[in-house]
């Protein structure tokens, strides 16, 4: 008997230690690091013509996972963008990470507002619609 009443307690505890975060805030924008490989794509190429050839190729895209679980999905072909696939190396949480989480609406914007600001800064962009 006493064993239901140590995993009531262990919840509720762990319920006590957890920062409330509302229900609505569980979207993640990220940014995947891309092989060089990826920049020679013509439609790439097209879509970045102010590029600077010292930043990197990168993916934005947003999610309803963590940022690290959804490119473990890209990288099994599961809902994949065709470019991570191929081209993905990792994550680059430097970039996104203080924007993280925030609801559906937020992401759904923030991906798009940070595919612009970094073409803007001379990075090759992909993702971001």
């Amino acid at each position: 008997m006493s064993t239901p009443k140590k995993h009531a307690l262990n919840r509720r505890t762990l319920r006590q230690l957890c920062v409330p975060q509302p229900a609505e805030y569980h979207h993640n924008v990220y940014v995947v690091l891309l092989k060089p490989a990826a920049k020679r794509l013509r439609l790439v190429r097209a879509a970045n013509p102010g590029r600077d050839p010292a930043k990197p190729c990168v993916y934005v895209g947003m999610t309803g996972l963590l940022p690290e679980a959804r490119f473990a999905n890209h990288q099994r072909g599961i809902k994949a963008a065709a470019v991570v696939t191929r081209y993905g190396v990792r994550l680059m949480p430097e970039l996104y990470a203080h924007l993280n989480p925030m609801p559906f609406a937020a992401a759904v914007q923030m991906e798009q507002d940070l595919a612009a600001d970094l073409r803007r800064a001379g990075y090759t962009v992909t993702g971001g619609h």
